[in-house]
């Protein structure tokens, strides 16, 4: 998925139909969201495997599907089935944002996915598809603006098709405002702070209790959001420059290159060697 992976670095988002992409993943059906979030808008009746789960849903559905999850596709065309993937840092702008992001449509307890049907098949395909193409063609910065508010659109049509009481229940204000600040700090920071005190002292809470949100949001701990975190750049650094690991671990923020590879090997099982 060379080319989706571009478009995602660059933009933040990607917008193409389902046999293009397995096209570009040597014609395999199957796929990790990493730690994208997904919309499928699905024109033809499609078999949708998610986390060893099937689920069979028919065309004029639109399914969200959070980040980390194994999907494979049933044997159609794909020629009626877009796919929308987008990170978080992409779609959250506000507080809402964050929690239209952290709701049961990426995050259900009772399944993998959250399926909410839409009224018109041509009118998604016309209004939508056709009209987000016109705006990739003309600016990026209106085809950016335009993505974003296509994507609210779908979400705030899905919220209609969960109960009332669900969304309250579901949503923890302050929770989620906390872990978004958070990750606005670590990416602010993640270079030189590595610990889950300084972040919380940031957001004027124990450690305990930052820790205590992320796995509720998130479901891990902050220190293991921040070693992702480490991690994610330290294979970005390895694979796309052409710095020493030395270097690499100057840039990290590591004490030495032994600090930063054993820090590497403990949590990926492989030496900083192997990734190059």
């Amino acid at each position: 998925m060379y080319i989706i992976t571009n478009q995602l670095r660059e933009n933040g988002f990607s917008v193409n139909r389902l046999d293009q992409i397995i096209k570009r993943n040597n014609n395999k059906r199957k796929f990790n969201t990493l730690e994208y979030f997904c919309i499928y808008i699905i024109m033809e009746d499609i078999q949708l495997k998610v986390e060893n789960n099937i689920y069979d849903v028919k065309a004029g559905n639109i399914v969200f599907v959070g980040p980390h999850k194994n999907v494979e596709f049933g044997n159609i065309h794909g020629y009626d089935t877009f796919l929308i993937v987008f990170s978080s840092s992409f779609y959250e702008r506000s507080i809402k944002d964050s929690l239209f992001l952290n709701s049961q449509l990426f995050f259900n307890y009772n399944s993998d996915i959250f399926i909410a049907p839409f009224i018109n098949i041509e009118q998604m395909r016309v209004v939508f598809m056709e009209r987000m193409e016109n705006f990739r063609l003309k600016d990026k910065s209106l085809y950016v603006s335009a993505a974003h508010n296509a994507i609210e659109r779908l979400i705030l049509d899905a919220f209609l098709h969960i109960p009332t009481e669900e969304v309250k229940k579901d949503i923890k204000f302050d929770y989620l405002y906390c872990v978004n600040k958070f990750k606005v700090i670590l990416q602010r920071d993640y270079k030189k702070a590595k610990k889950v005190s300084h972040y919380a002292s940031e957001l004027n809470i124990t450690p305990r209790k930052l820790t205590e949100m992320t796995e509720y949001v998130l479901g891990k701990s902050a220190k293991h959001v921040i070693i992702e975190k480490l991690i994610s750049e330290s294979k970005k650094m390895l694979t796309y420059t052409n710095f020493t690991i030395s270097q690499i671990a100057y840039e990290l923020g590591f004490s030495d290159e032994g600090n930063f590879t054993n820090f590497f090997k403990k949590h990926t099982e492989k030496n900083p060697s192997e990734m190059r």
